[in-house]
């Protein structure tokens, strides 16, 4: 089999299209290969998503924290600039 030169394959996949040739449903097999991969890339994508989730989270909180600080320490320089004058 010329795929299991490459080793660019999966053993999954190389038994796959192995039994397909071997069985005459080649087609069959390849459409189940491409299932599989699809619900693997999915998975992926999904653990993908719940580990960043909690990441951006945190950096828009940093973000908006710094910015209600930026926003609130000049007041409080003001009050303070205020009480010396009097």
């Amino acid at each position: 089999m010329a795929l299991k030169n490459t080793q660019e394959f999966s053993p999954l996949c190389l038994q796959l299209v192995r039994t397909g040739e071997a069985s005459g449903s080649l087609d069959i097999m390849l459409h189940n290969l491409a299932r599989h991969h699809s619900e693997t890339t999915l998975a992926l994508a999904d653990n993908l998503a719940s580990l960043l989730e909690p990441a951006l989270l945190i950096i828009t909180g940093l973000i908006i924290g710094t910015l209600v600080v930026a926003m609130y320490l000049p007041i409080f320089h003001l009050g303070d600039a205020m009480s010396g004058m009097g």
